[in-house]
């Protein structure tokens, strides 16, 4: 992991970007998607097939549902053929395992031989980009892409590939076609992703080294450990994620796209509402426009809207992984919407903004331990800990190694606000802060770079996901 972060920082960014900007404007679609494949070959090369048959399924369809459109029988049964073909390449590579485990726990006699099918990065976002096109072509909401090359630049595109955020065809159909690179746009590009390498690696990475150390410390670490352990997880999964997206979206700048925010500090919310408005907003609005909407929204009564809610949150944990966790942590989040639907929410608005915060803290926060345990067993154990089941107080060696981290506890907390933003934006129009902002860039790389060699501690969570 240390040496491909290295590589792709100091070798294969910088060569991309040469080979990019010497490329006639007409060609650098197809510079992009070369080099796209490269990228994705670089872990695993069959599994450039498995994208490719993606590509290939949805451009296709794209240009039968077209060109049939008035045949509104053959276009349809083209469109469910295409769906059905996406979800289920994604359900044999993703969910065969689980699903052959669940028959044989449920059903114990037949006795189904489970296959164990490695998961292909990065399957679960371009297997929803894709079928996002193929959605909105049978609509008649965007034009069919009749150039391959295009529509698998779009795919396949590196810098969100394997992370998101989902890039809707319908955000940047125009920009495949017409985008116009600038050094302004390259330039906010290259800080937005600094910034986001500067999350994952001196946050995320940071406070995964915590948390890692408090679970392990079992009941060792009493009550107070293991708050503190679920907190310092809680910022781990916020600023990897949300530091891949930064990076994402900072790539995208640098060859001229714009892709959509995905985080908008969600750990300052005062409802769960409001929370998952905030946080993966490239998923909400997928499932919102391909699911919820089509499924009938809010306008059919509110039985109808709830019923609504629990398919979308079902399918919200399902899709983050194939376990019997990930579809509690839906349940889960899918209730408390639907109680805050029905009546929590209009209390909370007329409480003091402080008891949302501290509500919808404790919401995600125990939200993430369902999260994070696929082990029923140890979930459990772990939940009677933060309530006091091993004491309250944790050993001394658990205590020095929190009281150590408080430090970067606080600037995670601070971080994970939109204080410094706020800040920044008062200050930005003064030209000292140009020189200001290049030192800054400079150090975050060299620091990052330092953090990356020294430390053989760097995971990425989503690549399950």
């Amino acid at each position: 992991m240390v040496f491909s972060s290295l590589i792709f920082l100091f070798m294969f960014l910088p060569a991309t970007l040469a080979l990019y900007y010497l490329t006639p404007k007409k060609f650098r679609n197809l510079t992009l998607f070369i080099v796209d494949l490269v990228f994705y070959s670089w872990g695993e090369p069959m599994l450039v097939v498995l994208m490719l048959v993606s590509v290939l399924i949805n451009y296709v369809s794209g240009i039968l549902i077209a060109v049939n459109r008035k045949k509104k029988v053959l276009s349809k049964v083209i469109f469910i053929i295409s769906i059905v073909l996406n979800l289920g390449l994604l359900g044999f590579f993703k969910y065969v395992g689980f699903i052959g485990e669940t028959l044989n726990f449920v059903l114990p006699f037949l006795n189904i031989p489970v296959l164990q099918v490695a998961l292909p990065i990065g399957i679960s976002f371009y297997t929803f980009q894709t079928m996002s096109y193929t959605i909105d072509v049978y609509r008649n909401t965007v034009k069919m892409q009749k150039n391959f090359i295009t529509f698998g630049t779009y795919v396949s595109l590196f810098p969100q590939l394997i992370a998101g955020p989902i890039v809707r065809y319908e955000d940047v159909a125009e920009q495949l076609m017409n985008r116009r690179e600038n050094l302004a746009q390259f330039t906010s590009g290259v800080k937005l992703f600094l910034i986001g390498l500067a999350k994952k690696i001196l946050l995320a990475n940071q406070m995964g080294v915590l948390w890692d150390s408090v679970r392990e410390s079992g009941a060792a670490a009493g009550a107070i450990g293991s708050w503190v352990g679920i907190i310092a997880y809680t910022f781990q999964i916020y600023f990897d994620f949300s530091g891949y997206s930064d990076m994402a979206i900072g790539l995208g700048r640098m060859f001229g796209f714009e892709f959509m925010k995905n985080f908008d500090h969600p750990y300052i919310s005062k409802s769960v509402t409001e929370f998952w408005r905030r946080w993966h907003i490239s998923l909400g609005t997928w499932f919102r426009e391909y699911v919820y909407i089509p499924l009938g929204g809010n306008r059919k009564g509110i039985g109808r809207q709830l019923i609504n809610i629990a398919v979308v949150w079902f399918l919200t944990g399902l899709w983050h992984g194939a376990s019997w966790n990930f579809i509690l942590w839906g349940v889960y989040f899918g209730f408390l919407l639907m109680l805050e639907k029905l009546f929590l929410l209009k209390i909370l608005k007329k409480l003091p903004a402080a008891v949302g915060h501290i509500y919808a803290i404790i919401i995600f926060v125990l939200g993430w331990v369902l999260f994070y345990f696929e082990d029923m067993g140890e979930m459990w154990t772990f939940i009677t800990r933060l309530f006091g089941s091993a004491g309250f107080l944790p050993s001394a060696d658990v205590t020095a190694l929190v009281l150590s981290y408080v430090p970067l506890l606080l600037i995670a907390g601070v971080a994970s606000t939109p204080l410094a933003v706020f800040l920044y934006g008062k200050i930005k129009s003064r030209k000292v802060l140009v020189a200001f902002d290049t030192a800054a860039c400079a150090a975050s790389l060299v620091v990052c770079t330092a953090s990356i060699v020294s430390s053989a501690y760097n995971p990425f969570l989503y690549f399950k996901f």
